[in-house]
């Protein structure tokens, strides 16, 4: 009963992410300059990169562990966020598509199968699976949209 809430907020916050690019051809997902030089491919992947982060640590988070440093284990978010980007650049848009689906099915039937005492309050569970998730993704579905106005106009940025 507790994972209704909890999946209905990964949910919500997931569609407005893809609706943020909905309608989108393939070449403007392509195209550099959303966020800085990267592409809606690019920050689906990110976002995709952060899922499968959540999939690794949240188990042993689970298990009472904590997951290391990204200060320590990779330089900062920010280095860790460039080499993922470095290491997927050569994938294709279709690729990328193809693994979002698939981790975020993952990610979704992986919570849904979390202990109860984790899926309410403010558990370091949902704590890391609000960060790399449902906290995360309306940052790049606001960038997408801002990105969207600036190339056709307020009026025009709704999905095609």
């Amino acid at each position: 009963m507790r994972h209704r809430g909890l999946l209905k907020r990964l949910d919500q916050a997931w569609a407005a992410f893809q609706q943020s690019y909905a309608g989108l051809s393939d070449a403007e997902l392509m195209e550099a300059g959303v966020t800085g030089a990267w592409s809606v491919r690019d920050i689906i992947a990110h976002v995709t990169w952060w899922e499968e982060e959540a999939l690794t640590h949240l188990p042993l988070i689970l298990a009472g562990g904590k997951p290391p440093r990204y200060s320590v284990t990779h330089g900062g978010i920010d280095a860790f966020n460039a080499r993922m980007t470095e290491q997927r650049k050569h994938l294709s848009l279709a690729e990328v598509l193809k693994q979002q689906e698939e981790v975020h099915r993952r990610l979704v039937a992986f919570v849904a199968g979390a202990p109860d005492d984790q899926a309410s309050g403010e558990t370091r569970f949902r704590r890391r699976l609000r960060l790399d998730t449902y906290g995360h993704y309306p940052k790049h579905a606001r960038a997408i949209r801002t990105w969207r106005e600036s190339r056709c106009g307020p009026g025009d940025a709704a999905p095609r």
